[in-house]
Formats: structure tokens, sequence, C-alpha cells
């Protein structure tokens, strides 16, 4: 095992946390440097899957999750104009012991800076960190770690800078008030758009509305917009869809561009975790069970081998399970927004006979995901 060494971590948000939490539970003397004045998370509802609850398991902090999540036992895939059922996947039956959570984004931040804190991790809020050139560490530091996120400053500097791709797709997102907890994950899926909905605690519900257009639009999550845009795009829906569309009062628009995975994940001390070395869409909701996931075998590799080798060996493993991961999410999109009626028929039909004949092929279509657990490389 390598001697304890002092890092900087670029960024306060699930990434910058997790690697804070989990560095400093191996001795590590490690600072989470955040920009802003205080540690939290702007956002809504956010999807914790199996394969990142095990880091936070791993963490001591799956109780406290739970407390704040809602487990959810049910992911349902529905026609949005019809709101006919086209499949029922029954994670809590099929699945036991593969947990997954809706939580809000803010209490997860919150979870995962009380645990960094606790493990030792020193959080530096109104800390900007300007990146040393040459791939060097900060003054007095072994290793600078780049969480900064989907416009990393540390990525510009370890790779040349690439244009994102506007994938022609936009999404809102808006909480509204429901006490129906009931806890599922909905899908409404229609031509050139879908709709995802699942409860929050506190009698809150999360909803992302998706639609392909051909107007450009930024990225970044806080451009307001008019609640009567997104009720436009699906008043075709069915009625449930369009009576939670209905009592948005607050919504926000961004324009979803796709990145390619970082060429290079480390120079020299300098290395980067989660958004900043591999944006993913959201049609799998993993960008943060990806971060967590990185914060643990960045963590393990250093650790285990040095930074000389730790670093090479963390994006080696990483590397093609992310590739992975990102590309079938840019792919899933397609599956959710088929729009010639008959082949929208034929693949509901599909998903109806597989849901009802044998609803394990459904869900073992991405096990290699959500059953991945990355902290079985070490016990420690």
């Amino acid at each position: 095992m390598t001697d304890a060494l002092k890092i900087t971590v670029a960024g306060g948000g699930i990434a910058g946390l997790a690697a804070g939490a989990c560095l400093a539970r191996l001795g590590h003397s490690v600072r989470v440097a955040e920009r802003a004045p205080a540690m939290t998370e702007v956002g809504a509802g956010i999807q914790i899957s199996p394969n990142g609850f095990a880091v936070l398991k791993a963490l001591g902090l799956d109780k406290q999750l739970a407390e704040q999540a809602i487990r959810i036992e049910r992911v349902r895939l529905i026609d949005g104009l019809s709101g006919r059922d086209a499949a029922v996947l029954d994670v809590a039956k099929y699945r036991p012991n593969l947990p997954f959570f809706a939580v809000h984004r803010a209490d997860l931040v919150s979870l995962l800076a009380d645990g960094a804190r606790a493990k030792g991790a020193k959080l530096d809020l109104n800390a900007k960190v300007t990146p040393p050139p040459e791939g060097a560490a900060l003054p007095g530091d072994d290793l600078l770690i780049g969480a900064d996120g989907l416009k990393s400053v540390m990525r510009a500097c370890l790779n040349e800078t690439t244009k994102p791709f506007f994938t022609r797709q936009v999404a809102w997102r808006a909480q509204i008030e429901d006490q129906d907890a009931t806890p599922e994950v909905q899908v409404h899926m229609g031509p050139g758009r879908h709709l995802v909905s699942y409860p929050l605690t506190d009698g809150r519900r999360n909803i992302v509305a998706v639609e392909e257009r051909t107007g450009w639009a930024d990225e970044g999550w806080m451009h307001a917009d008019d609640p009567a845009h997104v009720q436009a795009a699906f008043a075709g829906f069915n009625q449930t869809a369009r009576d939670w569309l209905a009592q948005i009062n607050n919504v926000y628009l961004w324009g979803l561009h796709r990145h390619p995975v970082a060429g290079r994940w480390h120079v020299e001390r300098q290395v980067l975790i989660g958004d900043a070395a591999h944006p993913t869409l959201p049609f799998l909701a993993q960008g943060a069970n990806l971060a967590l996931e990185d914060a643990w075998a960045l963590a393990h590799s250093v650790t285990t081998t040095g930074l000389e080798a730790g670093l090479p060996q963390y994006q080696s493993t990483r590397q093609e399970r992310v590739r992975r991961i990102v590309g079938a999410a840019t792919k899933n999109a397609r599956n959710y927004h088929l729009g010639f009626p008959p082949l929208r028929f034929a693949a509901h039909s599909v998903l109806r006979t597989i849901g009802a004949v044998a609803p394990e092929r459904l869900l073992a279509r991405f096990d290699w995901i959500y059953a991945h657990d990355v902290t079985a490389q070490t016990s420690r």
C-alpha cells in the first residue's frame, strides 16, 4: 500500500465529494475545493442504480440514503399517446438484491458532504482552483483531481478542445407537488419525445421531458423556460402526463449535447473523474452512478499501486466500461422516440409479450450496468 497522499479535489459536486470520501477513508489527506459559497446542488431528482448504491454502501452511507430517498420497486414503460402499459419491470421482485433509489440531488450532495467530512476530508468553499501547467499538482500536494463537471477546466488542460455535438434534443426538468408516492419510475414514450417521472420524498414528483427539435438550445441546467412550452410539446400525450405538466409552475430547459469520452484522463499529477472525463446523455440515468464508481476506482488504484502505476490503472479499468455506457445511453433515446406508427406498435407489442412471458429478459439487458460492483475489487 502506498503512503498517505496529499490531494486536492477541484469540484464539490457528486464526483468530487465521493472522491473525497473514498480517498479520506483510506488515510489520504484530502481537500475538496468548491468555488461556490455553499455546498449545495441545484437541480431536481436523480436515480441511484445498484452500481452506484454499492459505493454508497461501502462508504457506510446506505442507511442515510434509504432515509432520504424512495426505493423504486418498478419501472413502467408506457405508450405516451394511449397511456397503455408497454411493459412493467418489477425490479423489487426480480432483482431484490439490486436496489434502485430516487433522491433529490441536493440531498445526495449533503449526504456525500457529511460522509466526506466524517472520514476526515476538508471541504473548502469559495475556493477556485487554477490547474498548474504541465500536469503538476498544486504546491505541496501530490495529486490534483478534476471533478469540475461538464465544462471542466481541467479536461481542457489535459485534452484538445472538442466541440460538443447538439443531438437536436432538449430536456425540461421540473418538480411538482404530488402525494402519490407509488415507488415506480414511469417512462411515457411517444413520437420524437418522452417523459420520465418518479416520486421524491416530502410529497414531490420529479419530471424530465425530452423533445426532438431542430432549434439550437444551450447546455446548462438553469435556463428558465415557460411551462406552456413543455405543455404544448406534450399536448398529444395521455391524461396522466398532461395532468402532471399542467401543475408545473417553474421549469428549466437545457440542450442535450454529446461529448466524446476524454482521450486522456491523467497527465503526471492531474486526473479527471466523473463528467469531467466522460459526460453522458441522461437516457440511462448513469451520470452520478459513474461518478461514484470513478471515485472508488481511483481511490483504490492510487492507494494500492501508487500514483505512477495507479493513474494509468484507473483509466484502463474504467474507460471501456464508461465508453460502453455512454454509447448505450445515446442509443436508448431512439428506443423511446419511435415515430413511425407501425414500428412503434410492433416495438410496444414485443415489449408487452416479453414483459408478460419472460420479464427477466427485459431486466437482464442492462445487468452488465446495474449488477457491476466496483467495490468488489477490494475488501478495504
